[in-house]
């Protein structure tokens, strides 16, 4: 049972978690893979009923989130009525409670991935590399989270400079001009889907929604239904002599769907 927060107002905030369910289903891993939101369709309070008792008696639950927080400790265990990492039901079946997927070690690998991916033959060694996070103490533990990864890739000396930056606390992301010197600039949003914040928010903060042609509400300004694509395509953004290279979001990556089978192997030891 792969967990999510899901949206009212992004359709894509689901796709991914989906996305790799469905490859897992394709893998034939595992008897069932199902997925459940706080926020759609199939929901957290219904996923207790998803499993038959009769042919399915473990079930692995797996948070598809990059950090620890509100919704993987108290969200979750509360809705799928969770009491512990083992939770025993009266039908019989055990229900055993996954690290969320951002606490993998293996998301330092696909964040290097992707920086290569997005911007393919530029030497890391004259590169900075920024990892997106939201910041604020609403999204404390995904500022930690995306921390730690900056640190842990700034100790393999592969990029000339590796910073975690955020929306809305220092160091800001608006400010990457100033943060960094190299000519070229790789930028990785630490976060789970492609919404609103990938899409127009960070790209405003970076400075390259208008020379993408996403600027909501300029005239002749892509819609953005259209435009969400788009932003991704056009790398490289050259500003002010530098080359910028914006990736879609880390949790977009199909090697996500590796981590939820890990989390919950790991689990099942």
């Amino acid at each position: 049972m792969i967990v999510a927060h899901g949206s009212t107002v992004n359709p894509d905030s689901s796709a991914p978690t989906l996305a790799h369910a469905a490859e897992i289903r394709r893998r034939k891993a595992f008897a069932g893979v199902e997925c459940a939101f706080w926020k759609e369709e199939p929901s957290l309070r219904d996923a207790i009923f998803v499993f038959d008792p009769e042919s399915i008696r473990e079930i692995y639950v797996v948070p598809n989130f990059i950090s620890e927080g509100y919704f993987t400790q108290t969200v979750v265990p509360r809705e799928l009525e969770l009491n512990g990492p083992i939770t025993q039901r009266s039908n019989g079946q055990v229900w055993k409670y996954c690290e969320p997927v951002g606490n993998h070690p293996m998301m330092t690998e696909l964040l290097l991935r992707r920086a290569s991916e997005v911007a393919p033959g530029v030497d890391p060694a004259g590169t900075s590399l920024l990892i997106v996070a939201h910041g604020t103490d609403l999204n404390e533990n995904s500022a930690v989270a995306a921390k730690r990864e900056a640190e842990k890739i700034r100790a393999l000396g592969k990029y000339a400079t590796v910073l975690n930056v955020y929306m809305e606390e220092p160091p800001l992301v608006s400010d990457w001009r100033k943060l960094t010197k190299t000519r070229h600039v790789v930028v990785v949003p630490f976060f789970i889907s492609d919404g609103l914040h990938s899409y127009e928010d960070i790209p405003r903060l970076l400075g390259i929604a208008v020379a993408a042609g996403v600027d909501r509400g300029r005239p002749g300004s892509a819609p953005p239904a259209t435009a969400r694509g788009e932003i991704f395509r056009r790398n490289p953004y050259n500003i002010e002599g530098r080359c910028l290279f914006y990736a879609p979001s880390i949790g977009t990556d199909a090697g996500f769907a590796d981590i939820i089978v890990e989390q919950a192997l790991s689990a099942k030891s």
